[in-house]
């Protein structure tokens, strides 16, 4: 800190070049020599396989070496920043999967890039508001908020997107659930109906055909209804989601008719989403309300008072 209140930033810059340099330069040996790690593995394991699992696809291994520099530096930058506990990762994962991250290096990922944005600001601002300045409390006050801002960013854009999301999924899914009640009641099973309604919905609701069409894959695969469902609620985070998980696996339990519960659970839906556009439509005028009175009502204050006022001070000092 106290070279920064005696050599101005021009000088620092060789010296910035120079550590960018070395930086490049280290992790360039570091994706070389873990390549080469990696390759010896690989080898070791083809001269003695104990199964044909154990023969990777070159596909898939052409892929996983493409991107696994960029793993491993994510890996490194997420350690300080890593939830510690079990709980804490499921919560992660949930929030990371209602946001359309469902990768296994989704947390890892998020956490470098927290861990990233927290190191970037803190450079910037300390670079830019406190070389030749006081070292007093007012020169370490911006740099201390924009670390904050960098270290709050990543989360603050997370909810936004999983928050979008949601929405998506909430307005979609009525039309997604009367198209699986027309299904369902012209005699195709619920797997089958899932999967027309993915092909009917996949143009104009992406959000809600993708969900469904992930759960059709886990029951081709084998996993049983109550399970795909039950992740299929939590997976979205919406709780009109959970709740018709909840029916449909109860339907299943007792041997009702789901098309029935269906369509209860469709005309439920399209209640709420009719009140929620009335919702919407009733804050209307109250959110007008700000931008009437700084943008519009100054200019027709102007327009309507300022000749009035005019005059009536060319009468004053006319007097």
């Amino acid at each position: 800190m106290l070279l920064f209140a005696f050599v101005g930033v021009a000088e620092l810059i060789p010296l910035f070049v120079f550590v960018g340099i070395v930086c490049v330069i280290w992790s360039v040996l570091t994706m070389i020599s873990s390549r080469n790690s990696r390759s010896l593995d690989r080898l070791a394991r083809l001269s003695r396989p104990q199964s044909l699992a154990d023969l990777d696809d070159p596909r898939n291994l052409a892929k996983q070496e493409k991107y696994q520099g960029l793993m491993d530096t994510a890996k490194a930058m997420s350690a300080p920043l890593m939830p510690q506990t079990e709980l804490e990762q499921n919560a992660l994962k949930t929030k990371l999967s209602a946001a359309g991250f469902r990768s296994d290096a989704a947390p890892m990922v998020y956490s470098g890039v927290r861990f990233a944005c927290l190191i970037a600001f803190f450079v910037v601002s300390f670079v830019l508001f406190v070389p030749g300045r006081p070292m007093t409390f007012k020169t370490f006050q911006w740099p201390v908020i924009f670390t904050g801002i960098g270290f709050y960013l990543p989360s603050i854009i997370l909810w936004w997107l999983r928050k979008k999301r949601q929405e998506a999924i909430f307005l979609s899914l009525p039309d997604a659930l009367d198209l699986l009640v027309v299904c369902v009641e012209s005699g195709l099973g619920l797997d089958a109906a899932m999967r027309k309604v993915c092909e009917e919905l996949s143009e104009h609701a992406k959000v809600i055909a993708e969900e469904f069409s992930l759960a059709n894959f886990q029951l081709q695969m084998g996993r049983p209804r109550r399970e795909v469902l039950h992740d299929l609620g939590v997976r979205t985070g919406v709780d009109d989601v959970k709740a018709l998980a909840a029916i449909l696996i109860q339907a299943d339990r007792f041997g009702s008719s789901i098309a029935q519960a269906l369509r209860v659970q469709s005309d439920s839906m399209r209640t709420r989403r009719k009140q929620y556009a009335e919702e919407k439509a009733a804050k209307t005028a109250v959110q007008l309300l700000f931008p009437l009175i700084l943008f519009i009502f100054p200019g027709i204050f102007v327009v309507l008072v300022g000749p009035a006022a005019i005059n009536i001070i060319e009468t004053m000092f006319q007097n």
